[in-house]
């Protein structure tokens, strides 16, 4: 059962805007055979190169679960075929849908798309506007402590952190701060190359971002980051940050499982701008 932890339930709607669109597919809602097969057929030469290379078979399953859902995603959503869709990558390795001279078929001119997986477990955002960047992470990461994570971290951050009781708690807030960097660090498309120390959020203790304090070089002008926490299964955190315009009201909706057809999705509201401190 999807249990949102920031998104609240959805009120009525403020302006007609493109949602932005959450897939969460864990890797046993695809079996391994099937995945193979679709990747044989789905996956370019450089993607199935990279499976290949992999020492794992656990490491390879994701990957080919991964790979498969966004080409899957793109389909449905640009109506490019899975095999025809072209995906290129900028020099800090964010990947992006190459559009065809004559447009995209389907949904509009524009799409954004990003991708995380962590632990048997997968997330896609898909936005028509803007920028989007996702994370997801599972509280039971087989005994790795987060201690040189949450070092990477600003200095209220941390503080805030060691406020919790050793163990899943603590645990529990130094995830919820990794996503969501994360997710914005991929939503800006810096990746890794966005010291983590730059930004800051102030987090409400059970659910919720209170604040935010942008890096110093975050671009000035170009609408609004929105960010929710949500827990798809139990003990797996998700974030999402997405950019927005000063008048959208997006929802969210989140879907579950490989997208074999169009289910109906859960609807969550998106929560609003939050204060950003200097």
């Amino acid at each position: 059962m999807t249990t949102p932890v920031s998104a609240e339930p959805l009120g009525p709607p403020q302006c007609a805007v493109a949602p932005v669109k959450l897939w969460f597919c864990p890797n046993d809602e695809l079996d391994p055979g099937i995945a193979a097969t679709l990747a044989s057929h789905w996956l370019d030469e450089q993607e199935q190169d990279i499976a290949r290379h992999f020492l794992f078979e656990r490491d390879r399953r994701q990957y080919l679960v991964a790979h498969a859902l966004v080409r899957r995603v793109l389909a449905l959503e640009s109506g490019i075929p899975e095999a025809e869709a072209v995906i290129w990558r900028s020099s800090r390795g964010r990947p992006f849908l190459q559009k065809p001279a004559e447009g995209l078929l389907r949904g509009g001119r524009e799409l954004d798309f990003n991708l995380s997986h962590a632990h048997g477990h997968n997330l896609l955002g898909v936005v028509r506007r803007h920028r989007i960047g996702v994370d997801v992470e599972r509280l039971d990461r087989g005994g790795r402590s987060l201690d040189a994570i949450v070092e990477t971290f600003a200095r209220q951050e941390r503080e805030w952190v060691a406020l919790a009781v050793a163990g899943v708690e603590r645990d529990r807030r130094a995830l919820r701060l990794w996503t969501l960097k994360e997710a914005y660090s991929k939503g800006r498309g810096l990746g890794l190359g966005l010291p983590f120390d730059s930004f800051a959020f102030t987090l409400a203790d059970d659910r919720g971002v209170l604040s935010f304090r942008p890096p110093d070089d975050a671009p000035a002008g170009r609408g609004c980051w929105r960010f929710a926490e949500l827990e798809p299964e139990p003990g797996v955190l998700a974030a999402v940050a997405v950019l927005t315009g000063p008048d959208e009201e997006p929802v969210l909706h989140l879907h579950h499982g490989f997208p074999w057809g169009r289910a109906v999705p859960r609807e969550l509201a998106l929560p609003r701008p939050v204060e950003q401190r200097v």
